[in-house]
């Protein structure tokens, strides 16, 4: 080999050292983010999502099936890292109790906006109109029983990890209605499936962004509007030993982290921050998964593949 040849090797190998260890230093520890996964598909879209643009980026990703709310637990003591959707309708006190600590931070919103509420086929109307007024919902209690529950009506709720207080609200505005929680996020629309094409009586929560809007014609019940007052204040509302006589709040999904991921990764902590996401867009990628049976994990690539200058603008390329 000539020497010009050896001297142009030499410089390409440093070169290329000199490259990995500026790209290397981007990456502040190559310790695990580790992100949580739940139990609904549109929160495992987030997490994917988010930790693919963070694997793009150099960093070492791990991810973590945790419960909704005891997930901060581990969140304040940095066991676990990442919560990509903490919901205004039923997360919003247990995170607020979790970055009060100043252990965990509130890293801002996710653009997606929130609704959580008892829901309706618009079938239902022609059984009980007084619909969708909370108050005629006692006049039809029989209408909305099963064998199990009757003279009851039967109120199909989310998983109990969810929250959401549903058992506490059906006894604070004396509700005729039994609360039976469904399992999985998928038996909750399994059924609602089942019910729908035989236009058979059900009352459950329903909630967006989801596709349930895209392929159902419905209602939400209207419960008396939220306010703080009601979920802290028993004097609050129509019954005044209680709390909890209203409808669920409605916002912003918010972004939560360990409040130490700011110091150890603080690139990942960024990129974390400006991650945003529309309803529309995270409605499309959940009926692609739950109604047309794509891979989760296709559809998380296809979205990332198609929207590089986007993320490539949350990590600072």
């Amino acid at each position: 080999m000539n020497r010009s040849r050896l001297l142009g090797t030499a410089f390409a190998v440093v070169a290329s050292i000199g490259l990995a260890t500026v790209a290397q230093a981007e990456v502040e520890s190559k310790d695990p983010i580790k992100l949580t996964l739940h139990d609904w598909t549109g929160q495992l879209v987030t997490t994917k999502i988010m930790g693919s643009v963070l694997q793009n980026a150099g960093y070492n990703v791990e991810y973590v099936q945790a419960d909704y709310i005891a997930q901060f637990a581990g969140l304040k003591t940095g066991d676990l890292h990442v919560a990509m959707e903490m919901w205004e309708t039923t997360g919003r006190e247990a995170m607020d109790e979790a970055t009060a600590t100043g252990k965990v931070e509130n890293l801002g919103e996710t653009g997606m906006l929130a609704v959580e509420e008892w829901w309706y086929p618009s079938y239902m109307k022609e059984l009980c109109p007084g619909l969708p007024n909370w108050e005629a919902l006692n006049d039809c209690a029989e209408v909305f029983s099963t064998p199990e529950t009757a003279p009851m009506g039967r109120y199909l709720g989310a998983p109990v990890t969810w929250g959401g207080f549903d058992d506490e609200r059906v006894e604070a505005l004396e509700l005729d209605y039994e609360v039976v929680h469904a399992g999985t996020d998928a038996a909750l629309f399994a059924e609602l499936e089942s019910a729908y094409q035989r236009k058979a009586p059900i009352l459950l929560w329903v909630y967006a962004p989801h596709w349930a809007q895209i392929k159902y014609e419905g209602e939400w019940i209207e419960f008396p509007e939220y306010t703080a007052e009601c979920y802290n204040d028993p004097s609050w509302g129509s019954n005044e030993d209680m709390a909890y006589d209203c409808g669920k709040p409605r916002g912003p999904i918010w972004k939560v982290a360990w409040a130490g991921v700011k110091d150890k990764w603080p690139g990942a902590h960024a990129a974390i921050k400006n991650f945003t996401i529309s309803n529309d867009e995270m409605a499309g990628m959940i009926a692609q998964i739950d109604l047309e049976g794509r891979d989760l994990d296709a559809v998380v690539a296809d979205w990332v593949k198609a929207n590089e200058s986007t993320w490539k603008g949350w990590i600072g390329q």
